[in-house]
């Protein structure tokens, strides 16, 4: 029987995970990123993998760096036929590429070459598109480079947002792995070179990117607030207070203010002028130090002083 040593931590791993082990095969070994501290209070959790295989009775390694001898010396020597990673978020170093006899696959959740790195899922949302996918790859030492075995389609709906594109592309990657890795154990598996010259990129979201842009159009910053939910969550400034905007609704406004000037309120929300002739309606947020809610109960509460010709954006921390 093939042995098969898995690797991923968030949740977009979780059910390619079961769906390994539901078809039978024999998962020696998980691994994933050491337990860390979570909320404001610090709690030290396991990554959801962690939690999963242990409820599976799959033994877990959880090395701090990879790439130590050490650690590298502890995976080999489970003897892995095939390795399978998933969002695992550590780069593998060319001794662990290089030992399985059917080599290490990677469940990537976008249409390769475009969308390399490591926020796939938000780029595809952020940059409008229409679909993306997921693509099972052969690793290499660069960054999603490898070689393509076989990808699927999935379309990115109007009121998706990172959240539930991430549930339907990490269920796109449980079928599509269940689907190729057959082909992969008898030899049957296409290999399919990416062209480099048609790749781009999705580097880690940085606090400077979640910042609303109010001179933008309308649509791209629908389009970011939905494509930075449920995290790291875009935000703007009241008042020079962060406000983060968890949800909002494209508006057609009609009439043109500054970028970022709020041109009308309603019981349900207000609405901010963009770029263009298309306003944002805010109708989730969560101000500074306080819980997510309701526009309409903070303009009721905290926001009741928000009024038209207000204006948001001012300076960053």
């Amino acid at each position: 029987m093939t042995k098969v040593i898995f690797m991923g931590t968030p949740d977009f791993s979780v059910p390619i995970l079961k769906r390994l082990v539901e078809d039978g095969y024999h998962v020696a070994a998980v691994v994933t990123q050491p337990d860390r501290p979570v909320g404001r209070k610090k709690v030290l959790t396991p990554p959801p993998v962690k939690g999963e295989a242990v409820n599976l009775g799959i033994p877990v390694i959880q090395p701090e760096k990879i790439r130590s001898a050490e650690e590298t010396d502890k995976i080999l020597a489970i003897g892995p036929d095939l390795i399978i990673t998933a969002a695992y978020g550590q780069i593998l170093p060319k001794e662990i590429l290089e030992f399985p006899k059917l080599g290490c696959i990677n469940v990537h959740a976008s249409l390769l070459p475009e969308l390399r790195g490591g926020a796939p899922i938000h780029y595809a949302i952020l940059q409008g598109k229409e679909k993306t996918g997921v693509t099972i790859m052969h690793m290499v030492e660069k960054l999603d480079a490898g070689d393509m075995i076989s990808q699927v389609e999935v379309p990115i709906g109007e009121g998706d947002d990172v959240g539930s594109l991430h549930d339907k592309l990490s269920a796109a990657g449980a079928e599509l792995l269940s689907d190729t890795l057959p082909k992969i154990i008898s030899g049957e598996a296409e290999r399919i070179p990416q062209d480099d010259d048609l790749a781009t990129f999705a580097s880690n979201i940085t606090r400077e990117q979640e910042k609303i842009d109010w001179s933008k159009t309308g649509r791209e910053i629908y389009d970011h607030i939905r494509g930075l939910r449920p995290w790291p969550v875009a935000y703007t400034k009241l008042n020079n207070e962060v406000l983060k905007i968890w949800k909002a609704e494209k508006y057609q406004d009609g009439q043109y203010e500054k970028p970022g000037t709020i041109v009308k309120v309603e019981k349900d929300g207000f609405i901010v002028s963009t770029g263009d002739d298309t306003a944002i309606k805010v109708t989730e947020l969560q101000p500074a130090g306080k819980k997510r809610m309701a526009a309409s109960q903070f303009l009721r509460g905290a926001g009741s002083f928000i009024g038209q010709g207000m204006n948001l954006g001012g300076h960053d921390e």
